[in-house]
């Protein structure tokens, strides 16, 4: 069934990102280590990234992952590119000491702009700490009417730069959500601390997961998941060099972890991706998955990426769920016509999605011409 990698090819390189990355081949039986697995998931799709997450498990409910954020076992936060991921409790605070201080550096125009200074956050974080201490919860509702009764603006998203920046310094994180809402904690009472890092030590860790999770990549993929410079991203990889090997593929060098092997190819290999899934927001070149004359399908205005079908690995469609009357129902849009049997695929796949969602035998699935 499996197989050592003599060479390696485009095609190579896709088969061994899915392996790597848990979608055809699950490693783990928990959301916890999927996230540990990873380093960071991208996660500002709420319920994308759930079913990014339950997408490389068996069995897995979207009750499950919310148990699994309600009991700590997964944490969301800022921790790159100002964007929200979710990290592990045990990574949360060496991966914001790495990466959060350059995304604080320079956003010093955007807070000038807002007038936001070290006074304005100083003062939050006291707001912050006397209404959150003692394990509280409140929502972003909740916090920015604090903010306001003490005459500081949460307009023109002041609130979500000053939530932001204060999760980026380690002060709060989110924590549960409180009916549809998700709620902020102090990490501190949120996440026990644990033994600190040096900045090389956690240089060298996150790029031995990057690489063993995503891998094969480029030392710029690396630089755009993680918003590391190219120096210190050379820097990572000469550390943890014995655990990594490279090839040059198409004129790229492509690291991965020693000794990877992959998966015999079935045919009608057929999975649901999410929006901003690990496969896609990770590498900054994204041509070996994705055919030119869809680009415009699946990343939109904004830095937006859609759900997309993957099909043999590669892009082959976009998909999008909604509920009527309280039922499920998938819309799938090809950009070419498939075969019947994998037409089946497509279905399989959007039942093992509708049991994640609770409603594994309540669904219409919808599919559309060829765009």
């Amino acid at each position: 069934m499996f197989k050592y990698i003599d060479h390696m090819t485009g095609s190579n390189i896709l088969q061994q990102r899915l392996y790597n990355q848990q979608v055809t081949h699950q490693s783990f039986q928990r959301p916890a280590e999927v996230v540990e697995w990873f380093g960071a998931m991208q996660a500002q799709d709420y319920h994308g990234v759930k079913w990014a997450i339950a997408l490389r498990l068996k069995g897995i409910t979207d009750a499950d992952i919310e148990q699994a954020i309600a009991d700590k076992k997964i944490v969301r936060t800022w921790p790159m590119r100002r964007t929200l991921h979710f990290v592990s409790p045990e990574d949360i605070r060496w991966m914001l000491q790495l990466l959060t201080p350059r995304i604080i550096s320079r956003s010093a125009t955007l807070y000038r702009q807002l007038e936001l200074d070290k006074k304005l956050f100083s003062k939050c974080k006291k707001l912050f700490a006397n209404a959150l201490q003692g394990e509280k919860q409140l929502t972003r509702n909740e916090i920015y009417e604090i903010l306001e009764q003490a005459k500081i603006s949460t307009k023109a998203m002041r609130g979500l730069h000053i939530l932001c920046h204060l999760a980026q310094e380690g002060f709060i994180c989110f924590a549960a959500r409180k009916g549809k809402q998700p709620t902020f904690a102090l990490l501190d009472e949120w996440v026990l601390p644990i033994k600190p890092l040096t900045n090389d030590e956690a240089l060298a860790l996150l790029t031995k997961k990057y690489f063993t999770s995503h891998g094969p990549a480029t030392i710029n993929d690396f630089a755009w998941w993680s918003g590391l410079t190219i120096a210190d991203v050379k820097r990572g990889i000469e550390m943890i060099k014995s655990d990594l090997q490279n090839e040059m593929v198409n004129s790229q060098q492509y690291w991965m972890r020693n000794n990877i092997v992959v998966e015999k190819i079935r045919p009608q290999r057929i999975f649901l991706l999410p929006s901003f899934d690990e496969y896609l927001v990770a590498y900054k070149d994204r041509s070996l998955a994705v055919h030119t004359t869809h680009t415009r399908n699946i990343f939109g205005a904004n830095g937006i990426f859609n759900p997309v079908i993957l099909v043999n690995n590669k892009v082959e469609g976009t998909w999008k769920r909604s509920f009527k009357k309280n039922k499920l129902q998938i819309e799938i849009n090809l950009f070419s016509e498939l075969t019947k049997a994998k037409k089946d695929a497509v279905a399989k796949a959007v039942k093992k999605y509708s049991k994640f969602t609770g409603a594994p035998n309540s669904f219409n699935l919808i599919m559309l011409n060829k765009q």
